[in-house]
């Protein structure tokens, strides 16, 4: 039986990594496929596509005649004139998620979808869901915003596949209906591509759509009050950093215990859980939640968290000399995931800076002043935080570097050295897009992690002598 793919005139936009997936997938099932990106160069690197049948066509800005779907890359915002266009002539618009979702519908046994989302967190999340799972002999693989493309696990034919979504792959999914699903935590992040903080939520929330079981973090009130627009008929569990109460899970007694899916059966220990912080005590909370929905017996759960192996750039200790810890958590993009880097220390001298993309930095600061011992700032938006700092924890000595690229991180480690006391931790956790002074937020994390190393050599032996 012939596809929904099969003869369509298919137009894929964007040339990155989940276009190529896309237009992989769509040739093998079938489809005719034009591929374009506002770049010729990136299109040159996809000459295997063109072998296989596509077509590349560079900057197109609306559907060539005859175009039945398109399917964007998760970055194309909805007023790109092409997407725009498309919707304009009556072309139904997806994204390479949804693509990946109606492939795995006309499998005869589909993969079980457990989904992950939330401003912060859903990396680390769906990596330790996906040890979790593995631990219990499960054939998982983690996917989707995480870096492997969701559709590319769907062909490969694995069992559960553990889905991190971004707010812009949820923006362009429909039908996507996952068995379990979690929004982690909800705060102002790409107002720029959204608008507001409204329709970031309803993006966010369209990860609840269809569930049997919906998970929420009682201590956030963003995800409970998303997850109650949910299935009325679905099951509904949270977990919270207090003790659970019953349909809940949390902590009680230095462990994490579950009273949602057993009688307040221990999971794990909270010294199971790594990085620490309270943060990612919650994001195991949340992974052990979607791994006990689908099943995974309690035994297994501690396992698998003693296994996980976080991420780069989150929460890294890069090196420790005299007394002073030197952390990297370049991967804290946005006052959200600052304030859960800041909260794990309590003596902090703090880099940050960069893109704001339309957030706030005045709670994160005034909530973090008391644990501030000195602030070196870099980036575009450096002055929004001096400005917050002045308001809120005007005792905090700051400096502010202009320099960009390496040279500034190195000229901002030595400043932070400078401040560093036995005790205290240099942090790297920016509050901000790195793109004004870096190629991404790993490109930065390695510009700390060498200008740390290069500083430690010339180092005395001591702090504040």
């Amino acid at each position: 039986m012939a596809g929904r793919f099969e003869g369509r005139n298919v137009l894929v936009a964007g040339a990155g990594v989940s276009g190529r997936s896309a237009a992989e997938a769509l040739l093998a099932a079938g489809a005719a496929v034009t591929v374009t990106d506002a770049s010729a160069d990136r299109l040159v690197a996809l000459a295997s596509l063109q072998a296989q049948g596509a077509e590349l066509v560079a900057g197109l800005v609306e559907p060539p005649t005859g175009t039945d779907l398109v399917v964007t890359s998760p970055g194309w915002r909805p007023d790109a004139p092409l997407l725009a266009a498309a919707v304009a002539a009556g072309v139904e618009v997806i994204g390479e998620v949804e693509l990946a979702w109606r492939l795995d519908q006309e499998k005869e046994v589909p993969a079980r979808w457990l989904a992950v989302t939330g401003t912060n967190g859903k990396t680390t999340t769906v990596s330790m869901l996906e040890s979790v799972l593995r631990a219990a002999g499960v054939d998982v693989v983690a996917c989707g915003n995480v870096g492997l493309p969701v559709v590319d696990a769907v062909r490969a034919g694995h069992e559960v596949l553990a889905v991190e979504l971004s707010s812009f792959q949820l923006h362009w999914s429909d039908s996507v209906a996952a068995f379990a699903a979690v929004v982690l935590n909800l705060a102002a992040d790409h107002l720029d591509w959204h608008g507001s903080l409204a329709a970031y939520g309803d993006a966010k929330a369209k990860v609840y759509a269809g569930n049997s079981v919906v998970v929420a973090n009682a201590d956030d009130e963003w995800s409970t009050r998303l997850s109650a627009a949910a299935a009325a008929d679905a099951r509904r569990v949270s977990f919270t950093l207090g003790a659970p109460a019953e349909g809940q899970l949390g902590v009680e007694g230095g462990s994490l215990v579950d009273r949602a899916f057993g009688d307040g059966v221990v999971l794990a220990e909270l010294a199971d859980v790594h990085p620490v912080g309270p943060h990612n005590v919650a994001n195991a909370l949340a992974a052990a939640a979607l791994a006990r929905a689908y099943g995974v017996d309690p035994a297994t759960v501690a396992d698998g968290l003693r296994a996980f192996q976080p991420g780069a750039h989150r929460s890294v200790v890069v090196a420790a000399a005299a007394g002073v810890s030197y952390v990297d958590d370049s991967k804290a993009t946005n006052p959200h995931a600052a304030d859960a880097a800041l909260r794990a220390h309590p003596q902090v001298v703090w880099i940050a800076g960069g893109l704001l993309k339309g957030a706030e930095v005045d709670e994160l600061v005034a909530a973090n002043a008391d644990r501030l011992t000195a602030v070196v700032l870099i980036g575009r938006d450096r002055g929004r935080f001096a400005a917050a700092l002045a308001r809120h924890a005007p005792d905090v000595p700051v400096r502010e570097v202009a320099a960009g690229d390496d040279a500034g991180m190195l000229e901002a480690v030595r400043a932070a050295d400078e401040f560093a006391r036995p005790g205290s931790v240099v942090l790297l956790a920016p509050a901000a897009a790195s793109m004004d002074m870096f190629t991404d937020y790993a490109h930065r994390g390695r510009a700390f992690a060498d200008a740390v190393r290069a500083v430690l050599s010339d180092a005395p032996a001591a702090h504040g002598g």
